[in-house]
């Protein structure tokens, strides 16, 4: 009786039916905030995103992999995700050199702005792109995407702050920085773990969640209750009073910006250059190579829409190695408030043509 009711319950919370949840989570946080004060809703949900980052988006990879003969075109495209991700960095280092430069920025500032605007190309893969594994066609790649941006924005980049800021501070024995928790740290290959556990599984056995009978149920049951609860606490993450006139004009240089507000001028680059340039040049890359039919419409779609993501939160784990502390909360509040609208709306045309 339980299990035929996990089943019936699987369809409204899977597909299209968990994009609604960023909404509700916006309107129920606000709504919760009139009676408990914001900064203790805030704390209950940063404990929460550790729960599904940890306790729900591994169980959910191992079920996806577990379904999916990993083959010859997993493998072409896990190396076109490595590609992508390192020109989506090299396209942001080659900006922050060019923009220091216009801007006359110098020394330790230079330094700074360089190393925040490469840091803040890094985007919310876990939660928000975490709606296009609801799309059936796209599990597998988004999957595999997701799990190497896991190990980019965990291992990669912290290890190159690193090394930047050694060579900044010019001590040959200065000690590199630890500034991610220990289980951040851990986090990329933790989630590898799953990953790998259940290609093994499958290709050594050709068992699959359908072999599992009731258990392979409640894994499905279980795995899927992520989607919507990770959208939830996207929605849940952004704050109204954030969406004030002035922070409008600031950002989209409306407003004359003080040289004691120099934060603005990173915020406003990192805006363009993770909502505008990012997204034009990864559509133009691989909208050719989908015309010359080099690639499937399934990787164009999870690729494209993986490029208009938000920054993500736990860039502000990276403070410590010298990125500008205030500049990217601002940077991942304002991405976070256009980009997920539009990614909701992509998703729904891309399922329409990409699938």
């Amino acid at each position: 009786m339980a299990i035929e009711i996990l089943e019936r319950v699987l369809p409204y919370i899977s597909g299209l039916w968990t994009l609604p949840w960023i909404l509700i989570g916006f309107v129920v946080t606000i709504a919760l905030s009139k009676v408990v004060d914001r900064s203790k809703i805030d704390n209950v949900m940063k404990k929460i995103g550790l729960i599904l980052l940890f306790f729900f988006v591994p169980p959910l990879l191992f079920r996806i992999f577990l379904n999916v003969n990993f083959g010859e075109k997993e493998t072409e495209f896990t190396f076109v995700v490595v590609s992508t991700l390192i020109f989506m960095y090299l396209l942001a280092y080659v900006f922050a050199i060019y923009k220091v430069r216009k801007h006359g920025i110098k020394g330790s500032a230079r330094d700074t702005a360089i190393k925040t605007i490469l840091t803040n190309q890094g985007r919310s893969a876990a939660f928000v792109g975490g709606a296009m594994l609801a799309i059936e066609a796209w599990r597998v790649p988004a999957a595999i995407y997701m799990s190497l941006v896991g190990i980019a924005l965990f291992a990669i980049i912290p290890h190159i702050l690193s090394t930047m800021h050694k060579r900044n501070i010019k001590e040959k024995n200065a000690a590199e920085i630890k500034a991610l928790p220990r289980y951040l740290r851990i986090y990329p290959w933790y989630l590898l773990s799953f990953v790998i556990a259940a290609i093994l599984i499958h290709g050594l056995t050709g068992i699959t969640t359908r072999d599992l009978g009731d258990f392979g149920t409640i894994l499905t049951f279980y795995t899927a209750v992520t989607i919507p609860a990770a959208l939830y606490y996207v929605g849940a993450s952004i704050h109204p009073h954030d969406l004030k006139i002035d922070e409008m004009k600031n950002l989209f240089s409306l407003k004359r910006v003080r040289d004691s507000k120099m934060h603005w001028i990173l915020v406003r680059n990192i805006f363009f250059l993770t909502m505008i340039l990012t997204p034009i040049s990864i559509s133009t890359l691989f909208g050719f190579l989908l015309t010359l039919g080099l690639i499937p419409k399934e990787w164009f779609a999870v690729i494209v829409l993986n490029a208009i993501l938000p920054i993500t939160s736990t860039n502000m784990f990276l403070v410590p190695y010298g990125i500008d502390k205030k500049s990217t909360a601002l940077s991942v509040t304002w991405t976070t408030i256009v980009a997920v609208p539009l990614l909701v709306l992509l998703i729904n045309v891309f399922a329409y043509f990409f699938t």
